[in-house]
């Protein structure tokens, strides 16, 4: 069975890691950490195929302890045990160094049985993991180790692998390679950070290339297309992208860059993840453009009923014109944080007894007569439908949740609210 091109081009020193300058460059901290040889516990983190298990693998030949290597997607309680079982062995005298790939995967029980070892120094634990650790690992393993976060490779330093790996490629089989212009670029390009996918990508142009009169591969420009065309979509509905894209897209609203929020969009409608497009679209009508343009919401509901209504591709349109319209608006938050501070006094227990003049009016069986309501005004027989009574518990009397933002609509509220108050 042939060897995949990822694992043969595999770097076997950290100067020949692709990607990372900000932990691996010279004089950076894992790096450090690295030639010392003193390992602590680590976990990595990061998307896919960006050099955490490579850096692991390297970290382990380095040392002199005895290596495991486990898979959070497949291991069980079983195998961590026989790992355990091995430190009262001669195998196991100088600790052993466990990698474990995809730790999230590992329930809460699974990651407790390590903890008595990490901590006393006979496990030395790296672990990966392509989930927010803080997210989906147990606390007190992340307590006891250092998370190093790696970064999406860019395509300079992707270009430079991709154009390695055909050569390597021309070695393995040895057949010369006819790279058409900007093939390296396309695959540098549309990798999405993912060193691991551009060696797939080159490989696949590579071993389906047509061959020449002269024996030579013909890698063009279109078969890269073909071939590499949504290696970019980096998206998983249960997972960190899908969450960061979002985050991105409402932070992108919130400050009026309509063209990033267009690009999230675009990244969202790619994945065919229209209910979470249109939800987030939702809320970010009442909470970051809210009473500054109140009009929007009714508008912003139309073009997510539209967009439903429709499907994908055309609901990318509705979806487009609402998230233009927010960006552009003027923005308040007032409502948002007025609830949210009442909230927090509800939360706290903070609540009283309602007026009894607010109360609803019922029979009282006891007294046979009516009972709650009773000093209550009401406000349409009154000027300007207003007359000033208490609403709030006891306790709370005195209490501001929301105050008026400086926008044109709430500014113009405010005169009035202060005009029937006077009147």
């Amino acid at each position: 069975m042939a060897t995949p091109l990822a694992e043969l081009i595999r770097p076997k020193s950290l100067d020949d890691v692709v990607g990372q300058p900000h932990l691996l460059g010279i004089g950076k901290p894992l790096r450090r950490i690295i030639e010392s040889g003193h390992i602590p516990n680590m976990i990595f983190y990061g998307s896919s195929g960006i050099g955490k298990t490579t850096v692991a693998r390297i970290i382990a030949e380095k040392t002199n302890m005895r290596l495991h290597k486990l898979n959070g997607t497949s291991c069980s309680t079983a195998d961590i045990k026989a790992i355990v079982e091995e430190l009262d062995t001669i195998v196991g005298h100088n600790g052993i160094l466990l990698y474990l790939d995809e730790i999230q995967y590992l329930n809460k029980k699974q990651q407790q049985s390590l903890l008595e070892h990490i901590e006393n120094g006979n496990i030395t634990l790296i672990a990966s993991t392509t989930e927010n650790p803080y997210f989906y690992i147990y606390n007190a393993i992340l307590s006891r180790s250092t998370v190093f976060e790696f970064k999406p490779v860019t395509p300079d330093e992707i270009r430079k692998a991709v154009t390695r790996a055909f050569s390597l490629l021309e070695q393995q089989y040895s057949q010369k390679a006819i790279v058409e212009e900007n093939v390296v670029e396309h695959i540098a390009q549309t990798c999405g950070g993912d060193v691991r996918k551009s060696m797939n990508a080159a490989e696949l142009c590579y071993l389906s290339a047509n061959i020449n009169e002269n024996g030579e591969r013909e890698v063009t420009l279109e078969l890269a297309e073909m071939l590499a065309q949504k290696s970019s979509m980096k998206y998983d509905r249960d997972g960190d992208q899908h969450y960061e894209i979002l985050s991105a897209l409402q932070k992108s609203v919130r400050g009026s860059d309509e063209n990033a929020a267009l690009h999230y969009l675009a990244r969202l409608m790619e994945a065919g993840d229209l209910i979470s497009a249109c939800r987030r679209i939702l809320v970010m009508a009442s909470e970051d453009v809210g009473l500054a343009y109140p009009q929007a919401i009714p508008i912003v509901k139309a073009c997510c009923d539209m967009a439903r209504e429709l499907g994908l591709p055309e609901a990318r349109i509705p979806l487009a014109d609402a998230v233009v319209l927010l960006a552009t608006a003027p923005k308040s938050n007032s409502a948002y944080n007025g609830i949210n501070s009442a909230m927090i006094d509800v939360q706290k227990g903070l609540a009283g007894d309602i007026p009894s003049h607010l109360k609803n009016a019922h029979y009282d069986a006891e007294t046979k007569s009516l009972s709650g309501a009773k000093g209550y005004k009401y406000p349409h027989e009154f000027k300007n439908h207003f007359v000033k009574q208490q609403y709030l518990p006891n306790e709370l009397k005195d209490r501001v949740y929301y105050s008026f933002g400086e926008n044109k609509n709430e500014q113009a509220a405010k005169a009035y609210r202060m005009k029937i108050i006077k009147e």
